[in-house]
């Protein structure tokens, strides 16, 4: 299998998918109980959702599924929300807490350190390449992490979450300007709610890449699934009428924070 999908564009702007992905290796689908193998916990159709709404953008999308190995989450396995209820690096329970693998079939750790080797690794190591390719080219490049995620989870949060979710790490992982422009669109847009730095703050590639003072300007987007999906549940089918009324956003914002490229390297 390819591990990942790579477009290379001009812009400024780089787009990353590191939970698209619904690909398991066989030997590792046989490991899966009943409730894994419906991999509830995908970012479903984040990518259908983007798709071109900024072509000349960058971007990189894991084809592998999160419950090989999470491609989020740092590869020392520290977590991201200490004290909090997550998943880890390669995750034990789905986003309720329930367990994923067949008993006596949770991976251990020689199976955590051959998913880093062989998943984890390379999609960092292209994502990597890219970021340096298009500062290369203008001086700076923005990350744009793109995810989505069940609006109700009480196992990870309480109540129902925003609709949109941006995360910067309290505003250590981009330039004020790029979050001032992400969040103003998303606080405009009418019969959404949003929050800025609320219960996601951006995962460990925002942390990781967001690095202002280099040029690197990294930002997490984090969509609740009620924003585009028919229903929070299986088969998790797109809804066409919904997608369309967020993409107007979506589009906002990265064209946004495209036209603060040229601004950042001044």
């Amino acid at each position: 299998m390819a591990l990942f999908e790579t477009h290379q564009g001009t812009s400024p702007v780089i787009l990353a998918f590191p939970h698209t992905g619904t690909e398991v290796p066989a030997d590792i689908w046989e490991r899966l109980n009943d409730n894994g193998r419906t991999l509830a916990d995908t970012d479903w159709h984040i990518e259908r959702l983007y798709d071109g709404l900024l072509p000349d953008a960058t971007t990189v999308r894991a084809t592998f599924h999160r419950y090989v190995i999470d491609a989020n989450r740092d590869p020392a396995g520290v977590s991201l929300y200490p004290g909090q209820n997550t998943t880890g690096l390669v995750p034990e329970t789905d986003f309720d807490g329930k367990p994923i693998w067949k008993e006596g079939e949770a991976p251990t750790e020689a199976d955590i350190a051959d998913r880093l080797a062989h998943f984890h690794a390379p999609y960092h190591a292209t994502l990597a390449a890219e970021i340096e390719r298009v500062k290369a080219i203008h001086g700076v490049a923005i990350l744009y992490d793109c995810h989505s995620i069940r609006s109700l989870i009480p196992f990870l949060f309480e109540g129902r979450l925003p609709d949109f979710n941006v995360g910067t790490d309290m505003g250590r992982t981009c330039a004020k300007e790029i979050e001032t422009a992400t969040f103003e669109v998303c606080a405009k847009a009418e019969g959404y709610r949003s929050i800025l730095n609320g219960r996601f703050k951006g995962g460990w590639t925002t942390r990781h890449y967001g690095r202002p003072e280099t040029g690197v300007h990294a930002i997490q987007m984090e969509l609740a699934q009620s924003s585009h999906l028919s229903t929070e549940a299986p088969p998790f089918a797109l809804d066409a009428e919904k997608a369309a009324r967020l993409r107007v956003h979506l589009k906002d914002i990265l064209h946004r924070i495209e036209a603060l490229a040229s601004t950042l390297t001044r």
